[in-house]
């Protein structure tokens, strides 16, 4: 692997990983009514998805659906099988119970976006259906928010719809 590639994939990984802190970074300013550092953390945010799009791109590593959504099977089975039981076990080692349920719900729901995909993967160009995310556990939902979350047991106000 080329040292520019090797560049590529470690700018993609840092600027997807701003992204979702800079997110978590307004939800927080929201919460603390601070609403111009709220809106500054969203448009950095969205800036380091551009940057990381851009790397992707110049990776060559978006391609047809039907790969994308072979390549995203792959990338969620190897979450619930191998990734998230060792980061399990490790936190109840540590007795660090926070990120055990973090990293628990997480492994749930990850199981639930491989079979997604594979729907979609299935007939990508069905007609699109509502769908509902958990904003705890990320559970995702097909057709209407339940009552209760079958992962964390959230109620369903905790469902946002996804565009």
């Amino acid at each position: 692997m080329s040292k520019t590639t090797e560049n590529l994939k470690a700018a993609f990984a840092g600027e997807s990983q701003a992204n979702r802190k800079y997110l978590a970074f307004a939800h927080k300013a929201e919460q603390e009514k601070k609403p111009y550092a709220a809106r500054i953390f969203r448009a950095a945010a969205e800036a380091e998805t551009v940057h990381a799009h851009a790397h992707l791109q110049a990776l060559k590593a978006v391609a047809a659906t039907e790969e994308n959504l072979k390549e995203a099977i792959v990338g969620e089975t190897f979450e619930f099988t191998d990734m998230y039981p060792d980061m399990i076990k490790a936190a109840q080692v540590e007795g660090d119970k926070t990120a055990e349920r973090s990293m628990t719900l997480a492994n749930e729901a990850e199981k639930i976006h491989a079979e997604f995909f594979k729907k979609a993967l299935a007939n990508p160009g069905q007609a699109a259906t509502q769908i509902f995310i958990c904003s705890v556990c990320g559970h995702v939902a097909e057709g209407h928010a339940p009552d209760t979350c079958p992962i964390c047991g959230s109620k369903t106000r905790a469902y946002k719809e996804i565009a």
